[in-house]
C-alpha cells in the first residue's frame, strides 16, 4: 500500500471537502484518464484496488500512471469504545479528492480497452468518475 515515508505531524484534522480541483485536472502523461466527479477521500487500499483492476484488464499492456498519493492520516477508534478521550491513533492514509481531479492515466492501448479498464476501476472507488481522452 502507498504511504508517506515521513510526515511532519502524526495527526491531522479532517478539513472540508468542497471546491473544484485546479491542479491535476488535465491529462499530463497518457492518452486516457479517469477523472473524479465528486469530492471524497480515497484510501490507499482503494488506490491499489483500482490500479490492479486497470492492469489486469489491459493484461499488463500499456503504461499506467497513478496521479494521486495518500498523504493524509486518518484515525479510527476501536470498536466498542466510549466517546471522548482525545483523537484516535492514525489508522490509515487517504488522498483528498476534489471534482475534476485526474486519478489514473493510461497509454498504449485502444479506446475501448481503456474505457472498459477505467469502468472497472471506477467501481472500486467511493465516488463517481468519468472516462476522459486527450482528444475530448
Amino acid at each position: 500500500m502507498l504511504s508517506p515515508k515521513k510526515v511532519k505531524f502524526r495527526k491531522r484534522q479532517r478539513g472540508r471537502t468542497k471546491g473544484k480541483a485546479f491542479r491535476g485536472s488535465t491529462l499530463g502523461f497518457g492518452d486516457y484518464g479517469l477523472q473524479a466527479l465528486e469530492c471524497g477521500h480515497m484510501t490507499a487500499q482503494q488506490i491499489e484496488a483500482a490500479r490492479v483492476a486497470i492492469t489486469r484488464h489491459v493484461k499488463r499492456g500499456g503504461k499506467v500512471w497513478i496521479r494521486v498519493f495518500p498523504d493524509k492520516p486518518v484515525g479510527k477508534k476501536p470498536a466498542e469504545t466510549r466517546m471522548g478521550k482525545g483523537k484516535a491513533s492514525p489508522d490509515g492514509w487517504v488522498a483528498v479528492i476534489k471534482p475534476g481531479r485526474i486519478l489514473y492515466e493510461l497509454e498504449g492501448v485502444g479506446d475501448t480497452m481503456a474505457a472498459e479498464a477505467f469502468r472497472l476501476a471506477g467501481h472500486k472507488l467511493p465516488f463517481a468518475t468519468r472516462f476522459v481522452t486527450r482528444r475530448s
